[in-house]
């Protein structure tokens, strides 16, 4: 088959990460056509991908309004403007590849959700945990019936606290009315949990948390208001953006944005810019605020309780601050559990022994988890949709809007448990 071709809406770090399938297997996929409001952007953009003018487009609903030249649509656009681009899309006739979270609402949800059921579009959500062979492995598993029916499941994100700090601190995911925390950071989280229930919908949700660390009362002494102006401790201090962005390079992509030294570029051609250059840049964004002094008021710690149709209990813990970024996860089952840590690349299988004349027997499982981001799931997500799309047999991990629903409510429900102190029933949440 000739190669698919694709639009790219909304030119950021994650749109130029799944177009980078193009690069590796151009027989596959191939961009022709743009849409962003950054008229620098959107000129980077076009040089890279060799897009004429004429495809060029500042917005997704405006190119969705030209006649229709592409197969599909990546939609990497923030996060309140998915529903509003990608019905658009859907209409057009693209079938759509969309970055998560799906909608900042349920309301919102439900529209696109609605438009989507009643069009013959292909709209599969980016929630590339379900293609990181760490988490396809253990379903593989789960569906092999090798602990059984779930009975308890426990996950963990912990967030570094220099992700912490750029995206949910200083950046654009730092207020409530963007997403809530659990929307913005563990969507994926919350969606494998659904995944591994295979489709038992959850029905009771409490939540508890709150921001009680990044805050102006736990500024130390000597903290100023930016850290490339006025901080007599910057030098000693773990958040600072200086150290992050410029000393160990961490996160461009966020900080940068918008800078026309860096904007436009990515990992697989980012270019040499010089150190002054970045702090000049970094000393006048929101990038450089102390962390104890921004403007957020996103949790920074939450954990939630969730309650399934068959009586499954699970619990998932978003934990910030944390000096290791990974995921755990402990699931127990009817006749086993699995134990793993995502950045170790490996889980346990555990099963009870005692007519062997032991307390357990165990397997370890090692899993490949160098590669992309997101334990190797992005560019296998892009793989898959392309597959979908093509009409092949979709895989185990294949996330269509649809089956992605369940776990939203899990983090709207949440949110609403966490601002009521009370137990959410999501069935009369709609």
């Amino acid at each position: 088959m000739p190669a698919l071709r694709a639009v790219l809406v909304g030119l950021g770090h994650r749109t130029a990460c799944y177009a980078a399938y193009a690069r590796q297997n151009p027989d596959e996929l191939t961009v022709v056509g743009l849409a962003d409001p950054d008229k620098h952007r959107l000129s980077r953009f076009a040089d890279k991908w060799h897009v004429p003018p004429e495809a060029c487009f500042a917005s997704g609903e405006e190119l969705a309004a030209a006649p229709k030249f592409a197969d599909v649509a990546i939609n990497g656009t923030m996060d309140g403007e998915h529903v509003a681009t990608t019905i658009p899309l859907v209409e057009a006739g693209y079938d759509v590849l969309l970055e998560k979270p799906i909608a900042p609402s349920a309301a919102e949800l439900k529209r696109l959700a609605t438009v989507v059921e009643n069009s013959s579009a292909k709209v599969v959500i980016c929630h590339v945990l379900r293609y990181a062979p760490f988490y396809a492995a253990i379903k593989e598993r789960l569906v092999a019936g090798d602990i059984g029916d779930i009975m308890h499941m426990h996950t963990t994100e912990n967030v570094s606290y220099h992700h912490m700090a750029v995206a949910f601190v200083r950046g654009k995911w730092n207020r409530r009315e963007v997403n809530p925390m659990l929307l913005a950071k563990c969507c994926h989280d919350l969606d494998l949990l659904c995944w591994f229930k295979s489709g038992t919908p959850p029905t009771k949700v409490a939540s508890f948390g709150g921001r009680h660390f990044f805050t102006p009362e736990n500024a130390p002494e000597g903290a100023g208001t930016n850290c490339v102006t006025d901080c007599d401790i910057e030098r000693e201090c773990q958040y600072s953006a200086r150290r992050h962005h410029v000393d160990n390079d961490w996160w461009p992509f966020y900080a940068f944005a918008g800078d026309p030294g860096w904007e436009g570029r990515d990992d697989e051609d980012a270019q040499e810019q010089g150190d002054q250059e970045k702090l000049d840049w970094l000393a006048q964004s929101a990038y450089s605020r102390c962390v104890w002094g921004a403007d957020n008021d996103v949790v920074d710690r939450q954990s939630v309780i969730v309650e399934f149709a068959d009586g499954c209990v699970a619990t998932h813990d978003m934990v910030s601050n944390a000096a290791r970024a990974t995921r755990r996860l402990h699931l127990v089952g009817s006749a086993g559990e699995i134990d793993g840590d995502l950045e170790d690349g490996r889980f346990i299988i555990r099963v009870p022994a005692a007519t062997e004349g032991e307390e357990w027997t165990e397997e370890v499982v090692e899993v490949e988890v160098k590669g992309d981001m997101h334990g190797g799931g992005d560019l296998r997500l892009v793989a898959d949709f392309l597959a979908v799309v093509r009409g092949e047999q979709p895989s185990l991990s294949t996330t269509h809007l649809v089956d992605s629903l369940n776990g939203h409510a899990i983090a709207y429900a949440a949110d609403a448990a966490l601002g009521s102190g009370t137990v959410i029933d999501i069935d009369a949440r709609g």
